[in-house]
């Protein structure tokens, strides 16, 4: 399994090329499945709408959340397809790498008109190390 910033690397370079090739303005679940396909193309393990139970205050929720696309088991990519990203698309992914215990996460907008300043490193200062 490739290190946790290997992996973003290479999320980043398949969104930018997807984002260039496609543009802005599908449904996200549009650009999960392309970004997926192209994550397993290049061999990575991608699991998409990955259901996701979690444990808070002892008690355990099923089916808390679905994460878009866990990618190797090591890295949470949260996709979103809006104009702009705003602060509670970042406590979103925050909370969803906390609650996973990963020490990153990747909020990625396919919605912007260009692909630079619309990625986001989601770090977990909260992760604890294995």
């Amino acid at each position: 399994m490739a290190d946790v910033e290997t992996l973003f690397r290479q999320v980043m370079d398949a969104g930018y090329h997807l984002h260039d090739e496609i543009g802005p303005g599908l449904l996200e679940s549009v650009y999960e499945t392309l970004l997926a396909d192209r994550l397993v193309s290049l061999g990575l393990n991608v699991e998409t709408q990955k259901v996701i139970d979690i444990r808070v205050g002892g008690r355990e929720f099923r089916g808390a959340f679905r994460a878009d696309l866990l990618v190797e088991s090591a890295l949470l990519v949260e996709i979103k397809s809006v104009e702009n990203l705003s602060a509670v698309h970042i406590k979103q992914t925050l909370t969803y790498i906390r609650l996973l215990n990963m020490p990153l996460g990747m909020l990625v907008n396919f919605g912007g008109a260009t692909f630079k300043g619309n990625v986001k490193r989601i770090m977990n200062d909260r992760a604890k190390q294995s």
